[in-house]
């Protein structure tokens, strides 16, 4: 990810995770600080000739023939005869004892104490600002 790509995006993260979490006065401070340099580091990239060019790549594919074939193919998929039985099979897992077992055991590890132990460490895990791994 470039910088300009990875700067926005952590910014939205501490927007959702504020969001999730508490609303201090300082945690609503921080939050509307990065919202507002979220909106203008996207601004400026909307502003930029990359911006614009990409823009312009995306309209070229929404509204070319490429864009047009691939919205017909969903629109078959989700209406066609595919759509309907994947809906089916997931609706009959749903319904399933196996995924009830599966709920239970979702539900027995949100609750349990090493459920609780988790949860700060993936909210830190996911909100820390060290650097993300390339490789």
């Amino acid at each position: 990810m470039t910088d300009s790509e990875q700067q926005p995006h952590g910014w939205w993260a501490r927007l959702i995770a504020w969001l999730h979490g508490g609303q201090g006065a300082e945690t609503t401070r921080k939050a509307d600080e990065a919202t507002r340099k979220a909106k203008a580091a996207l601004l400026d990239m909307r502003d930029s000739e990359t911006g614009r060019k990409a823009e312009a790549a995306l309209r070229d594919l929404r509204e070319g023939e490429i864009g047009r074939k691939a919205e017909a193919a969903f629109r078959d998929l989700r209406e066609g005869e595919t759509g309907r039985r994947a809906r089916e099979a997931l609706r009959d897992l749903r319904d399933s004892d196996a995924g009830r077992k599966a709920r239970e055991a979702l539900r027995d590890l949100r609750t349990s104490d090493a459920g609780r132990k988790a949860r700060p460490a993936v909210h830190d895990l996911r909100d820390s600002e060290a650097p993300r791994d390339k490789s």
